[in-house]
């Protein structure tokens, strides 16, 4: 149950910059086991930035804590090994590979470390994501925009991975495609899998959430239940394009 254990994943004041130019400032965010956890705000406000220093991917000013225990000597590739996987906003498949033997590239690791349940491991993923079953001989590069998510989305749980972090997963997805894979993210914390979601789409994070962080320009400026943002007068006004009148009252 989230909430009832310290935080599994925790960034304590958290900065980043390219160069001179700070994108995130002293950025503190927790995700408990089994929650999850939607960092919601405008196009370069540095929420992608804020998921890449958690990953490793970006030196930090700060402390980013996973387990009780300080990654700051770890490097990515072991944080993969340790249990957190990022879902890029690109997706980053390999568009020349099939369906298949890019879900088993997402076990590398795994793999590596002679884990014996990998084919398990796929049937899973291809009972969660039928249409990947489906496909699974099919090119990547081949795939719509909504089976290109659900792919990547299976190359990260492949790794079994105790914190998913997803970075815009509804980018460039219709409505319909974008509530399934919302609907995903559901199932996968009710199975135990942590997630960190970023999100342009507010209210899609916030429906599916159970805590959330907005940031503006680098700057935490608001943190709560997921619900309670949702009725908070800046964040209806500003994400949710309802409750103008309020927020200007």
């Amino acid at each position: 149950m989230p909430g009832a254990n310290p935080p599994l994943l925790v960034a304590r004041d958290v900065s980043v910059a390219y160069g001179k130019v700070e994108a995130v400032h002293g950025v503190s965010i927790a995700v408990d086991e089994g929650a999850i956890v939607a960092v919601i705000g405008p196009n370069g406000a540095g929420k992608t930035t804020l998921l890449a220093a958690i990953m490793g991917l970006l030196p930090c000013r700060g402390r980013v804590e996973y387990g009780g225990t300080s990654l700051d000597r770890v490097g990515a590739e072991e944080r993969v090994a340790r249990g957190l996987t990022l879902v890029p906003e690109r997706r980053e498949l390999f568009a020349s590979m099939s369906v298949e033997d890019n879900l088993s590239l997402g076990a590398f690791y795994r793999a590596r470390r002679g884990a014996r349940d990998l084919k398990a491991m796929r049937e899973e993923v291809y009972a969660r994501f039928p249409r990947l079953a489906d496909r699974r001989a099919q090119l990547a590069g081949t795939l719509s925009g909504g089976e290109r998510q659900m792919l990547a989305l299976g190359r990260a749980l492949m790794g079994k991975p105790r914190v998913l972090m997803l970075d815009e997963p509804s980018l460039g997805l219709a409505p319909l495609i974008v509530r399934e894979i919302f609907a995903i993210v559901r199932t996968l914390s009710s199975a135990g899998v942590s997630v960190l979601l970023v999100e342009q789409n507010a209210r899609a994070a916030l429906d599916v959430a159970d805590r959330g962080y907005v940031l503006e320009t680098g700057d935490l400026v608001l943190e709560g239940d997921a619900r309670a943002l949702v009725e908070n007068p800046r964040v209806a006004a500003t994400y949710l394009g309802t409750g103008a009148t309020q927020a200007a009252s």
